[in-house]
């Protein structure tokens, strides 16, 4: 598992050109991936809503679009660069004045115990360094009934995979080096993507990590999936 300082010094060096660099390597899909995610939040319902990794703020801001100022929206990160950057996206944009943007380790988040409705973590869990622990951690501070939303790289389909995998090897870094500067940081990227585990393995995990339901739905040849985890009432 990687290992935290080194995640969050490396996202520190790539946070003023994330968003680019996100748009581009993913042709634009990433905006129909959050759409799909915040849909299912705002279907769920929920009085409350915490996003975790939050980076540049993007998930939060879509989930203020859909859901109204009258569900409080939280973002968390643990790399200070990002949340700067995601404030400043705030400041821009009066309608998201009360999103609050606040330092928080997956490992152990700043909230209470049963405390929050729902939760959304997008490409974040990957980086976890215990992905066990974080994901027990987030059990803990969901209410009872409360549901997480993960929002992250999958293995695709089968037929896409050898295209798939020569992006990730021999194309992806390199854009990426010219969108961002930092080669190396989007090798490591797309080592973590390539060897993260299929939407049935992470469902396994999560309910080994105590959830009581799993749902995975892939997305784009299932090169995403988002999975619905939901505690215990």
């Amino acid at each position: 598992m990687p290992e935290g300082k080194a995640v969050s010094q490396m996202f520190a060096g790539i946070a003023g050109r994330y968003d680019v660099a996100n748009h581009l390597l993913s042709g634009g899909i990433d905006f129909y991936w959050r759409r799909v995610l915040t849909r299912m939040v705002q279907q769920r319902a929920p009085k409350d809503v915490a996003d975790l990794a939050t980076g540049s703020g993007d998930v939060a801001f879509k989930l203020r679009d859909r859901m109204g100022t009258s569900v409080p929206v939280t973002g968390l990160d643990f790399c200070e660069p990002m949340l700067d950057e995601a404030r400043s996206k705030r400041a821009a944009k009066p309608a998201y004045a009360d999103i609050e943007f606040a330092f928080g380790d997956c490992m152990q988040l700043p909230l209470a115990d049963a405390s929050v409705d729902a939760i959304t973590i997008s490409f974040g869990v990957r980086n976890f360094e215990d992905r066990q622990r974080g994901l027990k951690e987030i059990l803990r501070v969901l209410r009872p009934g409360g549901r997480l939303f993960v929002l992250e790289f999958s293995q695709p389909d089968r037929w896409f995979r050898p295209i798939y995998y020569f992006y990730l090897k021999y194309i992806l870094p390199w854009v990426a080096a010219i969108a961002t500067g930092d080669k190396s940081a989007y090798d490591y990227l797309a080592g973590t993507i390539e060897n993260f585990p299929t939407k049935e393995a992470l469902a396994e995990q999560l309910k080994l990590a105590g959830y009581q339901t799993v749902s995975a739905r892939g997305l784009t040849c299932s090169i995403v999936a988002i999975h619905e985890a939901r505690k215990a009432e």
